[in-house]
């Protein structure tokens, strides 16, 4: 299982994730998204595994300019300002191959093979 965690250290939920995964002696990648961010092609694979874009958008996110903006913009055009504007996905989302959660969520994580 190659696991990868996308979140911060601030946010109480990825260090919640690390420590589900530590505690199970599973390893894991932590990726920073202060620092580095998801790419295109790791967005894009998350985004169909967590089933769409209202799955992966934190309503409560700081900035609250562009949460209104996601409203008015059309279907086709909300993902691609999302990918620019990656503080707006609830965290952490964790990835293994093509199976991907968004947010503390244990139960998903021990289906997982």
């Amino acid at each position: 299982m190659n696991i990868q965690i996308f979140g911060t250290k601030k946010s109480a939920d990825t260090r919640k994730a690390e420590r589900w995964f530590k505690e199970r002696r599973i390893p894991y990648q932590l990726v920073d998204m202060k620092e580095k961010g998801m790419s295109r092609g790791e967005f894009d694979n998350v985004l169909r595994a967590v089933g769409g874009l209202a799955a992966l958008i934190d309503e409560n996110a700081r900035d609250k300019q562009t949460l209104t903006l996601l409203r008015y913009l059309t279907e086709d055009a909300k993902p691609d300002k999302v990918f620019e504007n990656q503080q707006l996905i609830r965290l952490p989302v964790v990835r293994s191959g093509r199976q991907a959660t968004v947010g503390y969520a244990p139960e998903a994580w021990e289906t997982w093979e």
